[in-house]
């Protein structure tokens, strides 16, 4: 299975019982080995006192797009440190776009910068996720991790 196939196959698989990200009203725009592009519209119930997105919109789609673009080499990943800055604020109807790139990644940790941005490419918040990478594969017996013990 090529990767991004992969990492498609996988996405899909972690969606699927993602019931958050679905309320959230998530969708991928693309996908790959170490690498995530996702899309949402903050709605109504999604603002604060302020009539602004709440910072946690932000932070949980930049937390799926860690989440895909981790799991997407074949090994189960989970995040063990996050955090984000906010640059800018966002109101009702406006499109957000979460991409994650992976920094670094090693046997047991991986290191990824999400950028989260309107489709002007005005950038609203930076997010940074670093993963614990379990010895559990998404596909048990394929091979599916590119880096040997």
């Amino acid at each position: 299975m090529e990767n991004k196939e992969k990492a498609a196959h996988i996405q899909k698989k972690m969606y699927d019982k993602d019931w958050f990200s679905q309320w959230l009203g998530i969708e991928c725009i693309d996908s790959g080995a170490g690498y995530s592009k996702l899309k949402m519209v903050v709605r109504k119930e999604m603002l604060n006192g302020f009539g602004i997105a709440h910072g946690g919109i932000t932070y949980s789609l930049a937390d799926s797009a860690l989440a895909f673009a981790s799991n997407s080499h074949g090994r189960m990943a989970v995040s063990i440190e996050t955090s984000i800055s906010h640059t800018e604020s966002l109101v009702e109807g406006d499109i957000i776009i979460a991409e994650a790139e992976e920094l670094s990644l090693s046997n047991k940790i991986g290191v990824y910068q999400i950028k989260v941005s309107k489709p002007d490419h005005k950038v609203v918040a930076l997010f940074k996720g670093t993963v614990y990478r379990t010895s559990k594969e998404w596909f048990p017996g394929s091979s599916t991790n590119p880096i040997k013990n």
